[in-house]
């Protein structure tokens, strides 16, 4: 049996993640108390019912204390059961934006008459130990629900024959730099479409942007010592056991450069052997 403990802050889309695993295969059970997982991992073992691909959502509704946590892992290492951790995750910020839109409250608050941001601290703090054992942590400050879809299918579902699931992501400066990237390009420095008006409106999605920046002699030899890096880099994590790795482009607004070098690299990464996911985070900003 494959274990999968789903776990993160309230807020941070692991209903969301919990969906898409349903939808790839995997058996799910969504606010377990700590308490159970003994008795849910001998049914999940047991003959008739034996379950290849189980999901279990791990939180601050059924952990309220370190402790908790601690108990709960435990009880997998004292089963020997092959579990992996995937921790969902975002800023405070992004916390207190999302229950502000969707009106709901945080489950400490509910509990404990917490206010939000004591709140979000708190569970940071029970937590803790579980985000440094997770083997796969997303931050989806930034993305999308579609996006934060793609980003959990890709792990469990799209990885490559090298067994190290890639992922491109075009992104735009001026919103930040992704949190989870492991190498960042800046494409900063190629010829700009924003400023030729009939490319302005249009992305690195359109032919027309592709070959106005590929155009350039120092676009294309730009790209050719992208590839080559990565040609020699990949491989290292893949021996280094890398599970999952993100090359972000990032260009002023993501919208041109950005998504024209994605694209590209992630064409390359494919010849290369590898499946990519490419995303483009700001694509569809509108400021």
């Amino acid at each position: 049996m494959k274990l999968l403990v789903v776990t993160g802050l309230s807020g941070a889309g692991k209903s969301m993640a919990v969906n898409a695993l349903e939808d790839i295969g995997f058996f799910c059970i969504d606010n377990i108390p700590a308490g159970l997982m003994p008795r849910l991992i001998d049914f999940a073992l047991q003959g008739e019912n034996q379950l290849n691909r189980v999901a279990v959502v791990l939180d601050v509704r059924g952990l309220r204390t370190v402790q908790d946590v601690d108990n709960a892992l435990a009880a997998l290492d004292e089963k020997k059961v092959d579990y992996e951790i995937l921790f969902l995750d975002a800023s405070d910020d992004a916390i207190r934006r999302r229950y502000k839109e969707t009106r709901r409250q945080h489950p400490l608050t509910i509990s404990e008459g917490l206010p939000v941001q004591e709140a979000i601290a708190r569970e940071r703090q029970v937590l803790d130990p579980l985000r440094e054992r997770a083997k796969y942590i997303i931050d989806t400050s930034m993305l999308s629900t579609a996006q934060n879809r793609e980003r959990v299918c890709s792990l469990f579902l799209n990885k490559g024959q090298t067994g190290m699931s890639l992922m491109v992501v075009s992104f735009g400066f001026k919103y930040g730099i992704p949190q989870e990237a492991d190498l960042v390009f800046d494409v900063r420095c190629l010829p700009n479409p924003f400023y030729v008006p009939e490319l302005k409106k249009l992305t690195g999605l359109d032919q027309a942007v592709v070959d106005y920046v590929m155009k350039a002699p120092e676009s294309q030899e730009f790209l050719r010592r992208i590839e080559s890096f990565l040609e020699y880099a990949l491989p290292l994590y893949v021996k280094e056991g890398k599970s999952q790795l993100m090359i972000a482009v990032g260009c002023t607004g993501g919208k041109h450069r950005s998504i024209t070098f994605a694209r590209k690299i992630g064409e390359y990464c494919q010849k290369l052997g590898y499946a990519p996911s490419v995303q483009h985070r700001d694509a569809k900003r509108t400021m």
